[in-house]
C-alpha cells in the first residue's frame, strides 16, 4: 500500500457496550465494519491498553491504530467513521468522556486539511504515545506532512509520563 492512499485510524474505547460487550471486542467489530466499507481488511496494530489523555479517573482504553488503503476523501472518511461510532453505541456529548468506542482519522495519505470539523493529520497525533506507538507498528516509514520526521522519532520524542502497555495476548483484555 502505497502512503499516498494510505489512511490511517485511531481505535479505542474504555467503556464496555449496552449490552456489556467488552470495549476490545466492540474495537474489533467496528474495525471488521469498516473494512466492509473499505472493501478490505485493515492491516492493524498490537493492542494497547493507556490511560486516558487528559488525565482522568476514567477506565483505561484499549487502543489500536488500523491502515486502510482508499481513495475516499478525509471528510466522507470521517463521516463512515462516525456511522460505525454510532453503530456501536457511541453517543457524542463531552469532549474527552469515557466511550463505547472512539475512531479517529489520524492521516488520510499526504492530505492536510484544516476545515471546522475536519482536521487532518489529527492536530495531537505527534503528542500521543497511544497513537504513535501503534502507528509505528502498521506504517513504519509514514511520514506526516508537516514534520520531516520518523514515526519513531517522534516515539522516542514523547514525555516519559505516557503509559502505552501492549496486550500480553491478541484477544486479551
Amino acid at each position: 500500500m502505497a502512503e499516498s492512499d494510505a489512511v490511517l485510524i485511531g481505535v479505542g474505547a474504555n467503556l464496555p457496550a449496552e449490552d456489556g460487550t467488552p470495549p476490545l471486542v466492540t474495537c474489533r467489530r467496528a474495525l471488521a465494519a469498516l473494512g466492509e466499507m473499505f472493501g478490505a481488511p485493515p492491516r492493524v496494530s498490537s493492542w494497547y491498553r493507556s490511560a486516558p489523555v487528559p488525565a482522568s479517573d476514567q477506565p483505561w482504553f484499549v487502543n489500536a491504530v488500523a491502515r486502510f488503503a482508499t481513495d475516499r476523501p478525509p471528510r466522507e472518511i470521517l463521516g463512515l467513521l462516525h456511522a460505525v461510532e454510532r453503530q456501536f453505541g457511541r453517543t457524542r456529548r463531552t469532549r474527552w468522556a469515557a466511550r463505547t468506542l472512539d475512531l479517529d482519522l489520524l492521516a488520510c495519505g499526504r492530505a492536510v486539511v484544516d476545515e471546522p470539523g475536519l482536521a487532518v493529520p489529527h492536530p495531537r497525533l505527534r503528542e500521543r504515545a497511544f497513537v504513535l506507538v501503534p502507528l509505528a507498528e502498521v506504517a513504519p516509514d509514514w511520514r506526516h506532512p508537516c514534520d520531516p520526521r520518523p514515526v519513531a522519532d517522534m516515539v522516542a520524542a514523547l514525555p516519559p509520563n505516557q503509559v502505552v502497555l501492549r496486550l500480553a495476548e491478541p484477544g486479551a483484555a
